[in-house]
């Protein structure tokens, strides 16, 4: 055999053994693949707070944390020098809040607005995500009971005319929370909403008024964002001034403090009484400062 032949030989054989190292290679890329799971990546920090700014959030806090909560709400703007800008007047709520698990949160409330006691409970049911199971959308239900403890006419024991329970004093939410986090600035929020009173003033009231809410967040610096809200009655009261919320906030976070400064139509800082009772005409500059103070333990 001569040497022209032997190399021809053996470049065969050299071409025959790469391709069958090149298959292999394959054949166990393959194989791997086969026993990878792709991963779900689930989309976090939607909202930094709990809150928008009035309204509750998609979030929940992470299981046996305990959030603090203080709001404050002014008196009108439009009061002048002599209110000191609604500075004089002043409405607070203090609330706990805790998280049973990941995904599901409690929390009780005491507003000196119509010195009302409140709780409420929400959970998870939709996570935003990406990868092997994407979900385009974040979803919490939300509910809530109130009890009005102010002695008004509308809830006095003096008024003869009829007899007043207990029950009178109470109203109730139930909320969808529908969101979505476009981008690591901007996120959006629906809210479909339906309130219930078990009294209401005028004979032509409704007891359940029903609205939607649309509100977001936009994140100008890693610790900064701009916040606000909307929320439209598709059936007001109509026997007393009635108006639809709005508001606005600037949202800085600190450490274990989320801190928002807030402008607002609303005096009430829970659902049944922002959403179906609020009397700020903004047109009319009836605004009302305020802020939100989370401290998270």
């Amino acid at each position: 055999m001569n040497i022209k032949n032997t190399l021809s030989i053996f470049l065969f054989l050299s071409i025959a053994l790469s391709a069958l190292q090149l298959r292999a290679q394959d054949d166990l890329m393959d194989l791997l693949g086969e026993n990878e799971e792709e991963v779900t990546t689930k989309t976090v920090a939607t909202f930094k707070a709990t809150r928008i700014v009035n309204s509750h959030t998609i979030e929940t806090r992470r299981k046996k944390t305990l959030d603090f909560l203080i709001s404050h709400r002014f008196g009108r703007i439009n009061g002048g020098p002599y209110e000191l800008f609604g500075i004089d007047e002043s409405n607070i709520r203090f609330a706990l809040e805790y998280a049973l698990s990941d995904k599901v949160m409690i929390g009780v409330g005491r507003s000196s607005f119509q010195k009302t006691f409140d709780g409420f409970a929400k959970t998870k049911i939709l996570e935003q995500a990406t990868g092997a199971k994407p979900m385009p959308i974040s979803m919490t239900y939300f509910t809530s009971i109130s009890a009005v403890s102010l002695n008004t006419p509308k809830y006095s024991v003096k008024d003869t005319n009829r007899t007043n329970y207990f029950s009178s004093r109470l109203s109730f939410v139930n909320q969808l929370l529908i969101a979505r986090k476009f981008n690591d600035d901007l996120s959006l929020q629906l809210m479909p909403t339906m309130v219930h009173h078990n009294l209401v003033y005028g004979l032509n009231d409704p007891n359940d008024i029903y609205a939607i809410g649309a509100g977001g967040r936009y994140r100008l610096s890693p610790s900064f964002s701009i916040n606000a809200e909307y929320f439209y009655q598709i059936n007001p009261i109509t026997s007393s001034p009635n108006f639809n919320s709005i508001a606005i906030a600037g949202e800085l976070e600190t450490g274990g403090h989320v801190f928002q400064f807030s402008i607002s139509n609303s005096r009430s800082m829970i659902e049944k009484g922002f959403i179906t009772e609020t009397t700020g005409d903004i047109f009319g500059g009836d605004l009302h400062l305020g802020f939100n103070i989370f401290r998270t333990f």
